[in-house]
């Protein structure tokens, strides 16, 4: 996999996460410890109290390989077999990371990534589906509005658009997904 970081601005000073996690479930805030005390955590589509909940039940399981990240889904979505994906599948609130992502990913980029994927588990406890590609990933609705909410964070730190076109750039979209997706998210185009 390709990094997704030309030159970029730093997370806040306050985020950390533990970059040498061995595989393995853990708490959501072992691994990234005070994530519920950042500013965008606030801005989570719950009432406070379901947010303190969500991060502390919510957990983070380490895999080996190269994988980006992904909310497991509760059951193997239909399409995973056509693709080869074989996803780690929870029943609870589960963000799943790839070892070498925490090791070798800019800060920047899993800051934005955890932002995003943490806010796919308020919509799937919403009851919106995470796993529907009838619109693929560019189109879909539950994407956009995480990428828009991790977006808004990293243009609050001041990321620039050429740093935002790269970090949405992902390698099971092709360059037409790719520009669908900076269009629906707000992100100007080179």
């Amino acid at each position: 996999m390709t990094a997704r970081s030309p030159r970029a601005v730093a997370p806040p000073a306050e985020f950390s996460f533990d970059r040498d996690r061995r595989p393995g479930r853990y708490p959501l805030l072992t691994v990234f410890p005070g994530l519920d005390r950042l500013p965008p955590f606030s801005g989570y589509p719950a009432p406070p109290a379901e947010r303190r909940k969500v991060a502390r039940a919510a957990s983070v399981e380490v895999i080996q390989g190269s994988v980006w990240m992904y909310v497991a889904p509760h059951e193997v979505p239909p399409f995973a077999k056509e693709i080869g994906w074989k996803p780690v599948v929870s029943a609870t609130d589960c963000i799943v990371v790839g070892r070498r992502h925490l090791n070798r990913s800019p800060a920047l980029t899993v800051y934005l990534d955890i932002l995003h994927e943490l806010y796919h588990v308020f919509q799937r406890r919403a009851g919106r589906e995470l796993w529907d590609i009838s619109k693929g990933y560019a189109g879909s609705p539950t994407e956009i509005e995480a990428y828009v909410f991790a977006i808004r964070e990293a243009r609050r730190l001041g990321a620039t658009e050429a740093y935002l076109r790269r970090y949405l750039e992902v390698e099971w979209m092709d360059a037409r997904e790719h520009r669908r997706l900076m269009k629906n998210v707000g992100v100007a185009p080179r």
